[in-house]
């Protein structure tokens, strides 16, 4: 079978991660780049020994699969021209800043017949894999996702920026309706909230409770989730876990058992085979969509107060 051909449109940090690893993957035939800072994507044309194009016209001759890592604000446009184009999209998260530009590229994809991944990275984590091997039925879950304060994505929120990785993740484990939602926020160093915690109650009594923040000294990427039979706490930046469990009277610990990976290798590599074989996505347009409805409408009760 004819390897497919792979690009990369934007090439900033998150871009040039997806070019790194796309030219380490054997099933991917890596062709090209393009940057409106033509001398980044030279530069990291050159790198990996790939064509680096002029123009995304240009580039979108060059390849049948794309990633698109541009700023948030942008994805809409850059997308919409590619799947006009006939190429699958793997399109960092979030899909789009608002719910309508996500909606027209998920019924753009399928109309098209066109593979349209998102790149909700946790989804790939061994960590949230071992989770789900224990998951019954949540009844409370707590998520925190720390960071210092970055040089991208300033220009959305942090629930855009962060939290909106831990709602995909949340809407995935618990299936059920939003009841509820109570948000706050603050602005520190940026015109949108850098700041966020939002509660949610589901119509099935599950609540979820997830603080983010990129003003912090340090970085945390944890969640915990409480059920009948146990309480499972995971870090998905050490790749480590433990769940507790009641036996005899007492509290039992024990370790997950969690094989390393590299998530965002193991992402890339899912969206080859997707766009491949027409498989569909463990993200795809569609359930992205409904996380940044959700992180929309949570930014929506902090804007008051921001």
């Amino acid at each position: 079978m004819k390897k497919l051909r792979v690009g990369v449109v934007g090439v900033g940090h998150i871009g040039s991660n997806h070019a790194r690893l796309y030219a380490e993957i054997p099933s991917a035939d890596f062709t090209a780049v393009y940057d409106l800072d033509l001398n980044r994507g030279h530069v990291i044309g050159r790198k990996f020994s790939v064509a680096t194009a002029k123009s995304l016209d240009e580039f979108i001759e060059m390849v049948d699969a794309s990633s698109v890592a541009t700023p948030t604000n942008t994805h809409h446009e850059v997308a919409r021209s590619l799947l006009a184009r006939g190429k699958h999209l793997l399109v960092e998260k979030p899909i789009t800043d608002n719910t309508a530009h996500a909606a027209e590229l998920v019924e753009l994809a399928a109309r098209n017949g066109l593979i349209l991944q998102v790149g909700h990275v946790e989804r790939f984590n061994p960590v949230l894999n071992a989770l789900e091997k224990h998951l019954t039925h949540p009844r409370f879950i707590e998520a925190h996702r720390l960071s210092p304060y970055p040089e991208r994505s300033t220009d959305i929120g942090v629930v855009l920026d962060l939290m909106i990785h831990d709602l995909e993740v949340i809407l995935h484990f618990v299936r059920s309706p939003v009841q509820s939602i109570d948000a706050v926020g603050v602005p520190v160093l940026s015109r949108g909230e850098d700041i966020a915690n939002a509660r949610m109650r589901f119509e099935n009594g599950c609540v979820a409770n997830v603080t983010s923040s990129r003003i912090s000294p340090e970085r945390m990427r944890k969640i915990r989730v409480f059920q009948e039979d146990a309480y499972l706490s995971l870090d998905y930046q050490n790749q480590s876990g433990e769940i507790y469990r009641r036996i005899g009277g007492r509290i039992a610990r024990e370790k997950v058992e969690i094989g390393r990976e590299e998530p965002l290798k193991c992402q890339l590599m899912s969206f080859i085979e997707c766009a491949t074989t027409g498989r569909e996505p463990r993200v795809s347009g569609f359930q992205a969509t409904a996380a940044l409805e959700l992180a929309v409408e949570i930014t929506k009760r902090i804007a008051p107060s921001v």
